[in-house]
């Protein structure tokens, strides 16, 4: 097959969830002997500079870059108010990309044309105009759903007012996006019924993240001794009030109790008015050039979100590593998980307390959640069975 694949940010170097979700799809492909190009957008907000790209990299996939400005302007955004079209989206429209875009069309034939994400959909007709390719929409999150979580734990009410426009429009550009496209493949099964309850008429199927687990060598008591840890991109909403509200909630009574204990947070672009907050034994890190390594070096994963939507890449790197999880349930959410077998689940206060302590006074129990979990990916999350079920799909939808 020759597979078009069009991003929301370049996949490679893949410094976060999506583009790591992205570039496990690309690579499986690949493995699996199929064409790839790739056209990505280039922003300011997940800036990539094209020499850092492998010259291996460049030939298997043909990778393009298009520099798309995805600054938030007051003036666009105050006038979107009274459109009805959603600002998320309009966004990503651009007429660099929609010319870089027709002159592939114009000069390859594709068998498959693959979205990443629905903030794509707009360039939907342009691919319909000069492909008879099929297409799919890789769905990573339900992303309005994040929109109405983070408005929902909003205190401030004007921008709780305009985080649930953002939802509102979101949402009904995504519900009609899902049954513009030829097929739809949901990141995980929860967000599969969603759509499917929502109105989409479709093929929909579930393609999870998946790990090629060779990456990921068996799991050893990290360097440091036991610590905390938490890594993710924290120009996320979602990643920064949760982790603030770990801090704020949680940390001075772990503290209090355990006053030796350490907490390390790791991610990229992180905000200076967090950089500035001081925790006793908190190190805030930033970005780290090898995020597995980090992950080794320490011992308990922290995962405090209480919005978002999709899967937490992260913590299935966590499990692939033998990493103790301890999540809320909207963190773990789409993920095959037991509590308490290869995960720890915790939603208050008192109950992320309760499972940090059991977790430093019994090493036990540390031990069998890095072995179950580290086997559910074995079992589940395996990168090659993934691709098959992807292939199926598309040989389901172009029949």
């Amino acid at each position: 097959m020759k597979i078009l694949i069009l991003c929301n940010k370049s996949p490679f170097p893949a410094r976060e969830g999506g583009p790591i979700a992205i570039n496990m799809i690309i690579e499986g492909l690949i493995s699996a002997k199929h064409q790839v190009r790739i056209l990505a957008m280039n922003t300011n907000k997940y800036s990539v500079n094209p020499d850092d790209i492998p010259s291996d990299y460049k030939k298997k996939t043909r990778i393009e870059l298009v520099y798309v400005d995805l600054s938030f302007h007051p003036f666009k955004a105050f006038i979107n108010l009274f459109t009805g079209r959603s600002y998320h989206v309009e966004r990503f429209i651009s007429v660099a990309f929609s010319k870089k875009l027709e002159a592939i069309l114009k000069e390859e034939r594709f068998d498959v044309i693959q979205f990443e994400m629905p903030f794509l959909s707009p360039y939907l007709g342009l691919v319909r105009k000069y492909s008879k390719a099929k297409t799919v929409l890789r769905a990573h999150n339900i992303e309005h759903l994040i929109w109405e979580r983070i408005a929902e734990t909003t205190t401030n009410t004007l921008k709780r007012l305009y985080f649930r426009h953002l939802a509102g429009t979101l949402k009904r550009h995504e519900l009609t996006a899902v049954n513009q496209f030829d097929g739809v493949a949901a990141i995980t099964k929860n967000d599969a019924g969603f759509f499917l309850h929502a109105g989409c008429r479709v093929p929909i199927t579930d393609i999870p993240f998946g790990i090629d687990l060779s990456r990921y060598p068996e799991p050893v008591e990290s360097s440091s001794g036991i610590s905390l840890f938490s890594i993710g991109s924290m120009n996320w909403i979602p990643n920064q009030e949760g982790i603030l509200w770990f801090l704020e909630k949680v940390w001075p009574d772990v503290t209090k109790q355990h006053p030796s204990l350490k907490y390390y947070i790791a991610g990229r672009e992180m905000p200076e008015w967090f950089r500035g907050k001081r925790y006793p034994n908190v190190e805030i890190i930033g970005e780290v050039d090898d995020a597995l390594r980090f992950i080794h070096e320490h011992s308990i994963m922290i995962v405090p979100l209480f919005s978002g939507s999709g899967i937490r890449i992260k913590i299935i790197e966590g499990m692939a590593c033998g990493r103790t999880i301890i999540s809320t349930t909207i963190g773990a959410e789409g993920i095959h998980y037991t509590h308490p077998e290869n995960i720890l689940i915790a939603d208050k206060p008192q109950e992320f307390l309760e499972r940090i302590s059991a977790c430093l006074n019994d090493h036990m129990l540390m031990k069998k959640i890095s072995r179950n979990a580290r086997e559910l990916v074995k079992k589940d999350y395996d990168r090659d069975r993934i691709i098959e079920k992807l292939l199926a799909f598309y040989q389901k939808i172009g029949s």
